[in-house]
């Protein structure tokens, strides 16, 4: 529950030069007088002192003792980040002093925040919506040029808007059909003809199924592509997992078997963020602890969207038939890129062959010991991925539960089609109607959202936002 107390948190990650403590509530400038002495002659406290200012002086502990000088901004209400009165204050980062500032803060009437909990605030004072919340915690983890771009175009409406335009035509179709269900006795009126309405009905099923669409590649953006790097042992997919990381992730050794289990790893590149996943290396053996390690590349071959088969170019393959019917058939429906790798030693090259055998896949050779060939393999992975180019004003779903409430309203107003497709009373229409509204209204929080669906939103968000 939302409590008019006042809190206070340290906003900044430990380590830095300087450190900065939020404090918001009703009683945010006065607990931040008791504890701060301007140092400017007027010797106005903060209280008298206008809004988004910055004021110089120091903080003092219970004895006068001087902990630290410091800059105090001062935000009022309803004109701040949370919507109540706030100060925030900057100090030396030293973990003591943020530690001292915050005992005072809480000895004089503050209470330390809970995660997410200034942003819940915002959230319940109207500064914004669900979505635009989430969307901080998603800045905050923004790993790529994209991540970034899509989180600010969240928090700053983007989505939102899509789905108040949405909720207006929803609206207008429900008026119209209550309109008919509560004058059908009176033969005289004229109603909106069906075919209008169903006109009305596609074009919102054309808005809410693009934007589930959309989930598949904002998925991707968010979290990673995955990129499952499989073949035989000894094939060099660690030494490949090692240069496209451009560090010493996996161990390398001319031991067969030497991966038994899966190491995944994260790297930007051209602003996407890729996710490797090197798997244990795929024979035939005995050994009961290597045998599960590929079984779990298997898995983790088919929740791949772009799979590397790293093959050995320098050695001969008895069992390419055997190894070929055991992965291609994993393949369907991904995208397949065949990596002709020691490319430094000498062998049959047999590139020719490999495209004629993979006529759906990409093949390149390299040498990833001797890192040639891995920026064009970079660029390969760049095509394969299929990103569009990301803009601030681009509306993709990253979100789980707004994909999963976006679903169910497509699942709602596809009923609605149906029903007038078969004719069906307006009342019927109209349930579907208000469950796709209702589905909408979960994603920005509406008047529906319960204290336990905020609790758990909240929850992931770090102290001191």
């Amino acid at each position: 529950m939302y409590t008019q107390d006042t809190i206070c948190a340290v906003a900044t990650a430990q380590g830095g030069a300087i450190g900065i403590i939020r404090v918001s509530g009703p009683e945010a400038i006065t607990v931040a007088d008791r504890i701060f002495s301007p140092a400017s002659q007027d010797g106005l406290p903060l209280s008298g002192r206008k809004p988004y200012t910055l004021t110089f002086g120091t903080i003092r502990d219970a004895g006068g003792e001087v902990v630290d000088e410091v800059l105090v901004s001062l935000f009022r209400a309803p004109h701040s980040y949370t919507g109540e009165d706030s100060v925030e204050i900057s100090c030396h980062g030293s973990s003591y002093i943020l530690q001292q500032v915050m005992q005072l803060l809480i000895r004089n009437g503050c209470r330390a925040a809970g995660p997410g909990e200034f942003t819940q605030r915002a959230f319940l004072n109207g500064k914004m919506d669900l979505s635009q919340a989430e969307a901080v915690a998603d800045l905050i983890a923004s790993s790529s040029a994209a991540t970034h771009r899509l989180a600010m175009n969240q928090m700053k409406g983007g989505f939102s808007k899509e789905l108040a335009a949405l909720r207006e035509k929803l609206l207008h179709l429900t008026s119209l059909m209550e309109l008919e269900l509560d004058f059908s006795d009176h033969e005289e009126l004229e109603f909106a003809d069906r075919s209008e309405l169903k006109a009305i009905a596609a074009q919102i099923e054309q808005v809410i199924g693009g934007l589930v669409r959309s989930f598949s590649t904002g998925n991707a953006i968010k979290n990673g592509i995955p990129v499952a790097i499989i073949g035989e042992t000894n094939a060099g997919k660690s030494t490949l997992l090692n240069a496209l990381l451009n560090e010493e992730r996996a161990i390398v050794s001319d031991i067969h078997g030497t991966t038994r289990d899966v190491i995944e790893d994260t790297m930007n590149i051209g602003g996407v963020t890729f996710r490797f996943i090197d798997t244990a290396g795929i024979r035939e053996t005995s050994d009961t602890i290597e045998s599960l390690g590929i079984e779990r590349s298997f898995q983790k071959l088919e929740q791949a969207d772009i799979v590397l088969w790293v093959i050995d170019r320098s050695a001969p393959h008895p069992d390419f038939s055997r190894l070929a019917g055991q992965i291609l058939p994993r393949c369907a429906g991904k995208h397949l890129i065949v990596v002709w790798n020691k490319a430094d030693l000498s062998g049959t090259d047999a590139t020719v062959s490999l495209k004629e055998m993979f006529p759906q896949a990409e093949t390149i050779s390299i040498s990833a010991k001797a890192k040639t060939g891995i920026r064009e393999l970079q660029d390969m992975l760049l095509r394969a991925a299929d990103i569009p180019e990301i803009t601030q004003s681009n509306v993709i779903v990253t979100n789980v539960r707004h994909y999963e409430a976006l679903s169910k309203a497509l699942e709602a107003i596809h009923r609605v089609q149906e029903s007038m497709d078969m004719g069906l009373s307006g009342d019927l229409v109209s349930q579907d109607l208000r469950e796709c509204l209702f589905h909408l209204a979960e994603i920005v929080g509406g008047e529906i959202t319960t204290d336990e669906v905020l609790g758990n939103i909240f929850k992931h968000f770090c102290i001191g936002k």
